[in-house]
């Protein structure tokens, strides 16, 4: 699966965890959490994109395989499922935080 992809996570993980012997300030943080979440979008996006060229091509009478279409058509639902469940267990967690009291 092309879309939230564990080798992005991971990624921001070690870069959080090669930090961590130098004090990483909440920017730097920010800042990487937000490369990486725009890096996960993007291959969604991708996903999407490539989708819809071959459903066009396809609908255009170029030559095709209907199985490349349908096969692009699931990639693309797929990662587009899995980051609307990642954003809703985002935003459940920081309902959840807001609600904490201190």
């Amino acid at each position: 699966m092309e879309g939230i992809s564990l080798s992005a996570v991971s990624n921001g993980v070690n870069v959080l965890k090669k930090n961590q012997s130098n004090t990483i300030t909440p920017y730097e943080a920010q800042q990487n959490f937000a490369s990486v979440l725009k890096e996960s979008l993007n291959k969604v996006n991708k996903t999407q994109v490539a989708s819809d060229d071959l459903t066009t091509k396809l609908v255009n009478g170029d030559d095709v395989e209907l199985h490349s279409v349908m096969i692009a058509s699931q990639k693309a639902s797929v990662t587009m499922q899995a980051t609307l469940e990642v954003r809703n267990k985002v935003v459940e967690a920081y309902q959840e935080m807001m609600r904490m009291s201190i």
